[in-house]
């Protein structure tokens, strides 16, 4: 495994995280859970990924006794979270919103549903228009202090909003945002590429980049067809299916496929392999339902010496045209 540091934090975090989205509840459940916990430890991951709104704050509640079942000491794992979304329906202030009394609300739910004292990463799950950035800016610096959480930062804010969020703390002299999440893949690249170039060069931002194979279309996986074990054909994300049904996106797929295959490698392994390259990246975090796929993904890291500006060039060519 090789490891980066979490933008210009002193945390360093494996460059291949595990990541509990859609998989933690409605597909990873007991014995499965632990054991593609084990076998992305045992391939040197040190970063799990999670947040309050996945599978309603089961997600959290299911990795939580794992770490405990495993008996990880804490020391040897960075654990994330994410607040936004809220879990109380019909409740003022607890939902969609970044105010400083949902936010110490929600991390104190956060760490009993994971049975810890404190989680390394807090993210603000998405922006709040509705509340004023220096309030949740003095709330998470507020948190950091408590000691509830060791870093902040942000999940899909634009750059103006990070950088006002940056400003406030630079300002105040508060705990600045150190990362953020963004999504990142082959198909999902500008904000990355572009929108936070400059950014991460001024304030050395880390990113902990999300659906590196694009919901699974840059696996291969939809490229005859609906897998009826797949995400796109779980209740709840239909909206995934036209997206994974489209002839024109298939088709690049099917020439993805033939570069993968030049390069001896499953098509997942090149999409991770792809975003690793970019030294702005963190870390990339996979999603696995079966032990088979953590391994499959631990080895896309041998993928990244074979990356040579050629395989870059015709990756662009098959991929640029239909990438946001």
């Amino acid at each position: 495994m090789q490891y980066r540091h979490l933008g210009s934090s002193g945390l360093e975090v494996s460059l291949l995280s595990f990541g509990s989205w859609v998989t933690f509840g409605p597909q990873l459940k007991d014995d499965l859970v632990l054991d593609c916990l084990s076998a992305a430890r045992d391939a040197g991951v040190n970063f799990f990924d999670n947040a309050e709104a996945y599978a309603g704050g089961e997600s959290e509640r299911i990795m939580g006794h794992a770490f405990a079942e495993l008996g990880w000491p804490r020391h040897s794992y960075v654990v994330s979270t994410k607040l936004f979304w809220g879990l109380e329906d019909g409740v003022v202030n607890m939902k969609n919103t970044l105010n400083a009394k949902y936010l110490h609300h929600a991390i104190d739910g956060s760490l009993e549903r994971f049975g810890l004292d404190f989680v390394d990463l807090l993210f603000c799950h998405r922006p709040d228009p509705n509340t004023p950035v220096e309030e949740t800016v003095w709330t998470m610096s507020d948190i950091i202090a408590s000691g509830k959480a060791l870093y902040w930062g942000t999940s899909e804010w634009s750059a103006d909003e990070i950088r006002a969020a940056w400003d406030v703390a630079e300002r105040h002299h508060l705990r600045k945002p150190v990362m953020e999440q963004p999504q990142y893949n082959m198909l999902w690249r500008r904000r990355v590429e572009v929108e936070y170039a400059r950014l991460c060069d001024d304030t050395g931002l880390g990113l902990t980049v999300w659906s590196p194979l694009a919901s699974g279309l840059l696996s291969g996986k939809y490229i005859d067809g609906l897998p009826e074990d797949s995400r796109a054909a779980l209740p709840g994300y239909e909206w995934l299916r036209a997206t994974m049904s489209d002839p024109d996106r298939n088709a690049a797929m099917r020439e993805l496929k033939g570069v993968a295959d030049g390069l001896g490698c499953t098509m997942s392994q090149l999409a991770l392999a792809w975003c690793a390259r970019n030294p702005r990246v963190s870390s990339v975090i996979t999603g696995a339902s079966r032990v088979s796929q953590v391994k499959e993904n631990m080895e896309a890291l041998d993928v990244l010496p074979l990356l040579t500006d050629d395989a870059l060039n015709h990756i662009d060519r098959v991929t640029k045209p239909l990438s946001r």
